[in-house]
C-alpha cells in the first residue's frame, strides 16, 4: 500500500495521477499547505526539504514528484507507462521527464513567485512578464513536438504526459494559455477525458470544464 502526502493540484498531481492510472492500491493523506502543515516536525521527518508530494512505503519515503514517478514507473513495468529499458524509446522519456522538471516546471515557478526570486521590493510584474514570454518559447516547442501524437512520446501514454497535464494545466492563467495551441489544446482535451485524470480531479476538486 503507498501513502501518497498530497495538496489538491500540487506538485503530487502528477504522481497521484499516475496511481489512478496504474490502479494500484494507495491512500491519500492531505498536506495542508493552508496551515504550512508540511513544515511540521513530523511531516520533515519524510521529506526534510518541507515539500510536497512525499510518497510513503515498507519504512520508506521518497519525495519529489518526477522521482516518484520514475519509481511507480521502474515498481510496475507490467502497467507501460514506461518504454523499455536501453531503448530509444526509454531514452526519450527520460528526455521529456526531464525537461517538465528541470526547465518548464521551473520557469512556471519564478512566474508564479516572482517575489522569491528578488530581493527588490518592485519590479515583480517585470519579472512575470519576463517569465511569461519564455513559458510561451516552452509551449511552442511541446506543441510542435505534438504534432501528429497522441502522447508526448508517440502512441502510447507513459509518466510523462501525466506530468505535463498537470503542468499545462497550471499554465490557463497565461496571455496565450495552452489551450490556445493547436496540438495542446488537442492534447489536453484529450487526457482531460482519461477516467483516472477525471477520477482525480473529482477527489482534489479540480475542475475541467475548461476542456469540454
Amino acid at each position: 500500500m503507498y501513502k501518497l502526502f498530497y495538496y489538491p493540484r500540487n506538485a503530487s498531481w502528477a504522481p497521484h495521477m499516475l496511481l489512478a492510472e496504474m490502479q494500484l492500491d494507495y491512500e491519500l493523506i492531505l498536506v495542508d499547505r493552508k496551515t504550512e502543515a508540511q513544515k511540521n516536525p513530523e511531516y520533515l521527518k519524510l521529506n526534510p526539504t518541507g515539500r510536497i508530494p512525499t510518497l510513503a512505503f515498507d519504512n520508506q519515503a521518497i519525495y519529489e514528484s518526477a522521482a516518484i514517478c520514475l519509481f511507480l514507473c521502474e515498481q510496475h513495468p507490467e502497467k507501460n507507462l514506461i518504454p523499455e529499458a536501453g531503448t530509444i524509446a526509454r531514452a526519450r522519456f527520460y528526455q521529456w521527464l526531464f525537461y517538465l522538471n528541470a526547465s518548464l516546471q521551473p520557469e512556471l515557478m519564478v512566474y508564479f513567485y516572482p517575489q522569491k526570486h528578488t530581493t527588490a521590493t518592485s519590479g515583480h510584474a517585470d519579472i512575470k512578464q519576463a517569465q511569461e514570454n519564455r513559458v510561451t518559447q516552452m509551449l511552442v516547442l511541446i506543441d510542435q513536438e505534438l504534432e501528429g501524437k497522441e502522447f508526448l512520446l508517440g502512441n502510447n501514454i507513459s509518466a510523462c504526459d501525466f506530468v505535463l497535464f498537470m503542468l499545462l494545466h497550471w499554465g490557463s492563467g497565461l496571455k496565450q494559455p495552452p489551450l490556445s495551441f493547436p496540438n495542446l489544446g488537442k492534447y489536453l482535451r484529450a487526457m482531460a477525458t482519461r477516467e483516472s485524470v477525471k477520477a482525480v480531479c473529482m477527489v482534489e476538486g479540480t475542475n475541467l470544464e475548461i476542456y469540454t
